[in-house]
């Protein structure tokens, strides 16, 4: 198996109308509500922490110029978090302003975020940035509270309507 690697650089990074885009998930999975296989199921978010800070994150990176946004997604859940799976839906584009990533193309370090649901297949042992980075799975109620940025919480309420529109629209 070859190794995993993170990218790094900017070299290749999208940007739109002084916008830097990325793209990245909201990883979750189904945990039993008492280990009963019958019983109500529960959904969990996977968050991780940032090395720049304090608080929870959603797997999210540069959109470059070889890769679909969805390529970009899974990419990032692989290298920030640890997970794949399959990647849903398109939850919304989310805008923020990063302190961290100003540059020539984004002076005021706007950013335009693709966020997508990902059902988590597989946690992997090794991954390229698991020396600085933990997994917690949490409960949405949990995540809400948590997520360091506005509008991570805002893209897992976007995730909380799909869930349940998804829901509701398979039953009979």
């Amino acid at each position: 198996m070859s190794e995993l690697v993170a990218r790094t650089g900017r070299h290749q990074q999208r940007y739109e109308n002084g916008y830097r885009l990325v793209a990245g998930c909201v990883p979750f999975r189904y945990k039993s509500s008492d280990g009963d296989s019958s019983s109500e199921k529960i959904v969990e978010v996977l968050l991780i922490n940032s090395p720049s800070g304090p608080g929870l994150l959603f797997p999210k990176g540069g959109w470059e110029n070889d890769e679909t946004v969805e390529e970009a997604a899974a990419r990032e859940a692989v290298e920030e978090a640890g997970v794949r799976g399959d990647l849903m839906d398109f939850l919304g584009y989310y805008e923020f302003r990063s302190k961290t990533h100003q540059d020539e193309f984004s002076p005021e370090g706007l950013c335009r975020a693709a966020m997508f649901a990902l059902c988590v297949k597989e946690e992997l042992e090794l991954w390229p940035e698991q020396s600085t980075r933990n997994r917690s799975w949490l409960a949405v109620s949990e995540a809400l509270e948590t997520l360091r940025h506005a509008w991570m919480r805002d893209a897992l309420e976007g995730f909380c309507k799909w869930h349940e529109d998804k829901l509701n629209g398979t039953k009979e």
